[in-house]
């Protein structure tokens, strides 16, 4: 199982062929998204008919919801590195995410991330 971040279901939208690929490596059954990934993505959503479209493509997915591990774990992430590194609430509960769950975070934004050094970052070869 591998999580992946925000930017990649952005590119995915995009065509981003390298991160398709990437995608279609790992095989669809092996992707988790957290609930952070799915708010962000309906936030941005610019029309009903585009939320649909969030809508539809996450539900083909694993999504982990924020539970009290997940949520412990990204206050004290915060607290160690939100004045340091400016590590987002976002972030933080993404990062928290991947670590309690023993899981890759596969993100394009390596150094949002790279500084957490208990988390497993999927990095393209």
């Amino acid at each position: 199982m591998i999580l992946i971040d925000t930017n990649i279901i952005i590119e995915i939208y995009r065509s981003n062929s390298y991160v398709i690929e990437t995608i279609e490596e790992i095989g669809q059954e092996k992707i988790a998204v957290s609930d952070i990934t799915c708010s962000e993505l309906f936030f941005g959503a610019r029309s009903k008919k585009e939320l649909q479209i969030i809508e539809k493509d996450l539900s083909n997915l694993t999504i982990i919801p924020v539970d009290m591990d997940i949520s412990k774990l990204s206050v004290e992430l915060i607290k160690k590195y939100g004045l340091s590194h400016k590590l987002s609430v976002p972030d933080a509960l993404i990062a928290a995410t991947a670590i309690v769950y023993k899981i890759p975070l596969y993100t394009l934004n390596i150094k949002d991330f790279i500084y957490i050094r208990v988390i497993k970052l999927h990095l393209n070869p």
